[in-house]
């Protein structure tokens, strides 16, 4: 008797629980420490976020905003608010103060994470809003009765929390303004994230022995598409920067096998391997050039691998990367000669998706997009 496959984001969250309860599934890093979470943990305090936001009133339907970079807190209430049938909306910390207005008044979330006290502040000059405070320097809780502590929704011992959601339920969904100043949205089901997470997974190659890192914006689609998607199906690790600002030293600590990024991430750590070079007449650069050009005796690439390109590749963090992806926009020519260069075979994956204008407030999913397969609007690849 064959067991049906997962459908859904916690439906696989659950089956890796079961599969490989003590692997690895989150690292983060905390004041220059590492720290891990299994499976098991992971499944576990995601039931236990889903059942304390049911009993503040999230429901199936509800969306719940996430003002946050990239960190486990803001994946686990993601993951929870699928949980029950709800959506989850990362914003761009850096949203200016009318565009978030704008979010929040055609939105109407059920609840919102915000990652910092600034972010709490603002949120609070908005009436009618719940807020999940991350509290992530395990200060008091806050005064306001409209703030939750994190920490409070992991308050149930034991959580024995039905799971509400649906494959075609709306899993992430991505909003902007665009050029005209109004809302936008782009929205992935359950079933399209987990059709695209099993063509990336086979095209790369990815299995649970891999190692991923989430250094790009958490309210970028391409996130979910990429990274969380194929997570939660292949079973690999995820590992969390301590902070955008320390990105790279924490990627090269970890040495990744898996490196999504766009191409201005690229270009930007392109510039670090420009930094670690000496001057433009050294043999070094000389040698680098010529293998970015293709040029130089087998004796010159094998000195080039050995004393340069070998170093270069364990300084940006590239030493173990067998899947580095450009999401969007194909890498400039000079990125891509010095990764050809560095032997890193960086592959180029769509960031496209439907756009549609936000025209009134979403309290409730619309029944009939419940029961309509997103699949004609995702690009097959």
């Amino acid at each position: 008797m064959t067991t049906a496959q997962p459908s859904t984001l916690p439906d696989w969250l659950r089956h890796q629980a079961q599969q490989r309860p003590h692997a690895i599934a989150l690292r983060h890093k905390r004041l220059g420490a590492w720290h891990a979470r299994s499976w098991q943990d992971v499944a576990a305090a995601v039931e236990q976020l889903a059942a304390g936001l049911a009993q503040r009133g999230f429901a199936a339907g509800d969306a719940l905003l996430l003002v946050s970079h990239p960190r486990e807190e803001a994946l686990l209430l993601s993951l929870a608010a699928q949980w029950n049938g709800g959506v989850a909306i990362p914003l761009d910390p850096l949203l200016s103060d009318d565009a978030l207005r704008t979010v929040l008044a055609l939105i109407a979330p059920g609840f919102v994470f915000a990652e910092d006290d600034s972010q709490i502040d603002r949120l609070l000059t908005h009436e009618g809003l719940r807020v999940i405070d991350a509290n992530p320097r395990d200060l008091m809780p806050h005064p306001h009765s409209a703030v939750t502590d994190y920490r409070a929704l992991l308050a149930r011992e034991k959580a024995a929390f039905d799971c509400a959601v649906r494959p075609h339920d709306d899993a992430f969904a991505f909003v902007r303004i665009d050029v005209d100043g109004q809302l936008v949205e782009q929205r992935f089901s359950h079933a399209a994230l987990v059709r695209e997470a099993r063509q990336l997974i086979a095209v790369e190659k990815l299995n649970a022995d891999d190692e991923a890192f989430a250094a790009r914006a958490f309210a970028a689609a391409s996130q979910a598409r990429y990274l969380i998607a194929p997570w939660l199906l292949s079973g690999f690790c995820l590992n969390f920067p301590e902070s955008l600002a320390t990105r790279d030293n924490d990627r090269r600590e970890l040495a990744p096998t898996l490196v999504a990024g766009t191409r201005e991430t690229y270009a930007r750590v392109a510039r670090l391997v420009d930094d670690r070079l000496p001057g433009t007449r050294s043999w070094r650069r000389r040698l680098i050039g010529h293998a970015q050009h293709g040029q130089g005796s087998p004796l010159a690439r094998a000195l080039t691998w050995w004393l340069i390109t070998r170093p270069l590749r364990e300084v940006i963090g590239f030493s173990r990367t067998h899947a580095a992806l450009v999401i969007g926009p194909p890498l400039d020519d000079r990125t891509a000669a010095l990764f050809q260069a560095l032997r890193v075979d960086v592959r180029a994956w769509p960031d496209t998706g439907d756009w549609q204008r936000v025209q009134h407030k979403r309290q409730a999913v619309d029944p009939q997009r419940r029961a309509t397969d997103d699949a004609s609007k995702q690009p097959a690849y």
